[in-house]
């Protein structure tokens, strides 16, 4: 269970914000600015310095990256079609799918270096890479619709799709980052993760699960057993190396990404519905998480 372990300080990090939040002179006026910070900023130079620093080798490494596509796809079009289910609201649903497939990419790349160091952490990188601008095209779509905003101009300024955007560019050109930009990006990208969970502990509101519990259980229900469940197979079945086939399945059974709550507040959705899907799923990924990877074990 030493995976679980990750996992617990990013959920004490959510924890704190909460009382913060509520419990000192930090109150809402302040995060109202981290949130903003770290969307318009942090999350952007965390995700281009994650693309950039690994070499990406698309050819190399085409099964791998088929069944990392394949479950983001599978993902995307199972938390879509639950919005057909009776009784959902459209706004909810447009707020919380996105954590249904997006995926914490800070907890990605610390996972896969503990699980088998540099070239873990070089596959890791490539499935990152290719679904991180899927995941949030997918997430920013319904939003953008139900605010009645154009897809076209929201995709276009959405700062954690030009982050990523500008880190396959980097990565694939080949052109060098210099070390002082390098440094300066990757401490301000190290700062996301902290700032992020805490940002979604200060807006959290587990009642808000209420409002919508069948809904939320269907999310995570996806994020947390469908998608480790298909990895499973997809890669048993593609026989995937053991080293790759290890990362995949641990890349399904992430945590959703802290920034969904970020994101939903940015677009009008509802924020402490999403916030209390994040920090929900963070709790079932320290349990689901070692258990993929223990079913994987038995089952090759």
């Amino acid at each position: 269970m030493s995976h679980a372990m990750l996992l617990l300080p990013d959920f004490l990090l959510i924890a704190a914000g909460f009382f913060i939040c509520r419990h000192t002179p930090l109150d809402r006026p302040v995060w109202d600015g981290v949130e903003r910070l770290v969307y318009y900023l942090l999350f952007p130079a965390l995700l281009f310095v994650a693309i950039v620093r690994q070499p990406i080798q698309p050819g190399a490494m085409v099964m791998l990256a088929g069944c990392g596509l394949a479950v983001v796809a599978s993902g995307i079009a199972i938390a879509y079609s639950l919005a057909h289910w009776p009784g959902v609201s459209a706004v909810t649903h447009a707020s919380g799918a996105q954590t249904a497939f997006r995926f914490n990419s800070y907890v990605a790349l610390a996972l896969a270096e503990r699980l088998g160091g540099a070239q873990s952490v070089a596959w890791m990188a490539l499935l990152i890479a290719l679904c991180v601008p899927i995941c949030n095209v997918a997430a920013v779509w319904p939003l953008a619709r139900q605010g009645g905003q154009s897809l076209g101009r929201e995709l276009l300024r959405n700062p954690l799709i030009i982050g990523t955007v500008a880190g396959l560019a980097t990565n694939l050109s080949g052109l060098p980052v210099p070390e002082v930009m390098q440094i300066t990006l990757s401490r301000m990208g190290a700062a996301a993760l902290p700032l992020g969970l805490m940002a979604v502990g200060a807006g959290l509101r587990m009642g808000a699960l209420r409002e919508a519990p069948r809904l939320a259980a269907g999310l995570l229900g996806i994020r947390h057993f469908v998608l480790p469940a298909l990895a499973l197979a997809l890669v048993l079945m593609a026989d995937l190396p053991p080293g790759q086939q290890t990362v995949v399945v641990a890349f399904a059974a992430l945590p959703t990404a802290s920034s969904a709550y970020v994101l939903a507040t940015r677009m009008g959705g509802q924020g402490s519905y999403v916030a209390g899907l994040v920090s929900l799923s963070t709790l079932l990924a320290m349990v689901g998480l070692p258990t993929a990877l223990w079913a994987l074990e038995t089952l090759r």
